[in-house]
């Protein structure tokens, strides 16, 4: 096992071998897809070892026994993802996508012949709540869904983002992409920074889901748009895969896919097809199964 004293004669961390960098990529990977980088020992030692204290185990393989075998192993797993996801996100992010969305996508969906009068986007990877957030912004002004039922769904596997979800109240980095009229519009000063008008947060709920888990999609319900941006990047190829046919299954004929800029379903085979826009590749379920559907383009 790791572990051992420093020169001074003081207890130090445990340092982490590639043996056990596996075995805890493995149950990562088993648990939510997330796949670690090059370095991701590394990263595992650096974030982890006062974890380890905490626990009062001298190794990471300790630590690894824990996970699988102890009862409290599920509860830490949890703990665990909290401490090695980066949530990197901010409002209005990625604008040429919100204009395919905003341009073609809502306009197409509030025109479906037979339609109930309802709505829902489903934010997966929410983080911190902005992409939610500027969605029901975005639905709210269109002007297109007077008098409809419009939901927007966030969902994180961190519990700790969700809180600052919740809240909707954002620092200035959250605003560096936010047009000025949209701030005025839809937030309010308070201390501590600006937070999201009621009527925008009514709209919004936000939930703990593991994507990996189709089971959990449940607190979603029936979603007609789906936003997964910059997630699938962090993902095994398999777990990539399972998801997208997940998200397959839990949209509405005719519902779209918006995945990030680095994201593409090109090479993968999926039942989803293609549907460019201008500046924009998004993925729709094909439309044939709505009575009197009809292709935007």
């Amino acid at each position: 096992m790791s572990g051992g004293g420093s020169a001074r004669g003081g207890p130090t961390r445990p340092r982490i071998d590639e043996e056990e960098t596996r075995l805890l990529r493995e149950i990562i990977e088993e648990y939510c897809g997330v796949t670690l980088a090059e370095d991701g020992g590394f990263l595992l030692e650096r974030r982890l070892g006062a974890r380890l204290d905490e626990l009062g185990l001298s190794s990471f393989l300790d630590y690894y026994y824990y996970l699988r075998f102890d009862l409290r192993g599920p509860e830490e797993l949890n703990a665990l993802v909290e401490r090695i996801t980066t949530h990197e996100t901010y409002l209005f992010r990625e604008q040429f996508q919100l204009d395919a969305f905003s341009r073609y996508v809502l306009p197409e969906l509030a025109g479906r012949d037979g339609r109930r009068r309802a709505l829902s986007v489903w934010s997966a990877g929410c983080s911190t709540g902005e992409e939610a957030y500027t969605c029901a912004i975005l639905l709210r002004g269109s002007g297109l869904f007077d008098g409809w039922a419009l939901r927007v769904v966030g969902t994180d596997i961190s519990n700790r983002v969700l809180a600052t979800a919740r809240a909707g109240v954002y620092g200035e980095s959250s605003f560096r992409t936010t047009p000025a009229s949209q701030r005025a519009r839809y937030f309010e000063q308070r201390e501590g920074g600006a937070r999201v008008i009621d009527t925008i947060r009514r709209m919004c709920s936000f939930h703990r889901v593991n994507l990996l888990n189709p089971a959990e999609y449940d607190v979603v319900g029936a979603i007609d748009v789906i936003f997964c941006r910059n997630v699938l990047i962090y993902l095994t190829p398999a777990a990539r895969h399972q998801i997208v046919e997940a998200f397959y299954d839990t949209l509405s004929p005719g519902g779209y896919l918006l995945l990030g800029h680095s994201e593409n379903l090109l090479h993968v085979n999926t039942r989803f097809e293609h549907v460019h826009f201008e500046n924009d590749l998004v993925y729709r379920k094909p439309a044939e199964a709505i009575p009197g559907g009809t292709s935007p383009r």
